[in-house]
């Protein structure tokens, strides 16, 4: 049986050291490369639970309240109340974000229409949010995009602001 050299001193002390050395990275110089957008953003928004999260109680601010969702609750509130009745995709309450399937309405058969919805702001106001409205219509080789009607993305964004201006008031602020 072959016997196992021993471990110097020396060779440990080197070693720790290096180990000791590549732990204490500066955290600034880790930090100070080019971030992607994404990545400033998320900073910029906090914490994914928010600086304080409020269970209950809290009265909300002018900037959309003690809510822990990343945009104006009263227009996260409003957007999904005013397109509940659309099969949605993908809502991110972190990002403002929601985005419905096709929806066709059983009264105007061979049509359909899907939405994208940003909120921009924590503030409630009108450019703090963003409606993309796409329109398909049925032909004999399949569904083919065709333009919305013009007013129709700003109608939908009139009934959004409407309804987050409703729960402001009835939450009291």
């Amino acid at each position: 049986m072959r016997m196992m050299k021993p471990i110097s001193f020396y060779s440990l002390i080197s070693a720790t050291f290096m180990l000791v050395s590549l732990t204490a990275c500066d955290d600034e110089r880790a930090t100070s490369y080019p971030q992607a957008m994404e990545l400033k953003r998320a900073k910029s928004r906090g914490k994914i639970t928010g600086d304080g999260l409020t269970i209950s109680g809290a009265p909300e601010d002018e900037s959309g309240g003690a809510s822990p969702i990343g945009v104006n609750s009263f227009l996260w509130r409003a957007t999904l109340d005013s397109i509940a009745f659309l099969p949605i995709l993908s809502a991110d309450p972190f990002g403002g974000v929601v985005l419905t399937d096709w929806y066709e309405d059983p009264n105007h058969a061979g049509e359909r229409y899907k939405l994208n919805i940003l909120i921009l702001d924590k503030a409630l106001r009108a450019d703090a949010l963003k409606v993309n409205l796409f329109r398909q219509v049925r032909s004999a080789t399949g569904w083919s995009d065709t333009a919305p009607n013009p007013d129709a993305a700003r109608a939908i964004e009139d009934a959004i602001l409407t309804r987050a201006r409703e729960l402001k008031l009835k939450s009291g602020g």
